[in-house]
């Protein structure tokens, strides 16, 4: 609210935007609820088996880095005119569940298995939106994503696989 008293009252050129969970194959996860989403890639690549700390139905909106650094620059980049919520533009990309990723992820590497024990952040999970509306953005600056989920699966994988020790019984990734 403070972006959007500064932007009416003193004209400050306010651009903001609210991210869903990121995936990125160069930062640790932390131990955060969209964490699995991370997770997954190492264990399947190192272990051939992952367990998941969400339901496999549980589906969260998420984005691959290359996307969120690309609509932070692409926002800055938009004309003033265009820019009409001078709060907090929210931005998606893709929304998937555990299961569905394990379902793309196997694939490429079809050996791959799940197990699913959901802890305290399933319950986190829970009262987050399954999907994210991100149609203003869409209308004023035309933000796009352009990774959806199998090419965020193709990616994770071979960057993954070039970053980290993979497990030699297991199947190379098939692109």
């Amino acid at each position: 609210m403070l972006c959007h008293y500064y932007a009416h009252h003193f004209g400050v050129d306010v651009r903001s935007l609210r991210l869903p969970g990121i995936i990125s194959y160069s930062t640790p996860p932390g131990g955060g609820t969209t964490d699995f989403a991370v997770e997954i890639f190492a264990a399947a690549l190192q272990h051939g088996t992952y367990t998941c700390f969400v339901r496999p139905e549980t589906r969260l909106p998420m984005m691959y880095v290359p996307d969120a650094i690309r609509a932070i620059l692409d926002l800055m980049a938009a004309e003033p005119n265009s820019i009409k919520i001078r709060s907090s533009y929210n931005i998606t990309a893709v929304s998937f569940s555990a299961a569905e990723l394990v379902t793309e992820i196997q694939k490429h590497l079809p050996h791959f298995n799940c197990h699913y024990a959901p802890d305290f952040r399933q319950a986190i999970a829970d009262s987050w939106p399954a999907v994210i509306d991100d149609s203003r953005a869409r209308a004023d600056w035309g933000w796009r994503h352009q990774y959806g989920l199998s090419a965020i699966v193709v990616d994770m994988l071979e960057k993954l696989s070039q970053r980290i020790e993979v497990t030699s019984q297991k199947p190379a990734v098939r692109s």
